[in-house]
């Protein structure tokens, strides 16, 4: 039962996190409002903590419920996951940082501002995180599946 739970809180914490970053795609614009920022805000830290928990309840999975460390490590697929996971999780630092950044007007009851530049660059970070989300979830039905191994 208990591997049924740790299941359980990965795949509800990796659907949270592919929740969160759909959810900041369609929601930054060049003309975000007050309420869109701090909803932007919010979701980033929910796009953080999920991101840990499937994280940690992953390597659970791997070490002590599921098939065993020697499978997954030596898939192919399990690396590109990992490893795809770990460029996701680098590119996302951009735009948290901006958002967390946005904290001292969005208190002050303001919309925050932004540069052409910085708003195209988080615009494709998020697209980036998109599809990287893809990649990963591609690599986990490959790589439970054995394929490549």
């Amino acid at each position: 039962m208990i591997n049924a739970l740790v299941a359980y809180v990965h795949f509800l914490a990796a659907f949270a996190l592919v929740f969160s970053i759909i959810f900041e795609w369609f929601t930054y614009s060049r003309s975000v409002t007050l309420i869109e920022a701090k909803r932007l805000q919010t979701i980033d830290i929910v796009y953080g903590v999920s991101a840990a928990v499937v994280l940690l309840f992953g390597f659970l999975r791997i070490l002590f419920f599921e098939k065993g460390g020697e499978f997954y490590f030596h898939s192919p697929f399990y690396k590109v996951k990992l490893y795809t996971f770990l460029v996701v999780g680098i590119l996302s630092i951009y735009p948290t940082v901006k958002f967390f950044k946005w904290r001292r007007v969005t208190k002050l009851g303001v919309a925050p501002t932004f540069k052409e530049k910085e708003f195209k660059t988080i615009k494709w970070i998020l697209r980036a995180e998109v599809v990287g989300l893809l990649i990963i979830i591609l690599s986990a039905s490959f790589m439970t599946k054995g394929i490549g191994f």
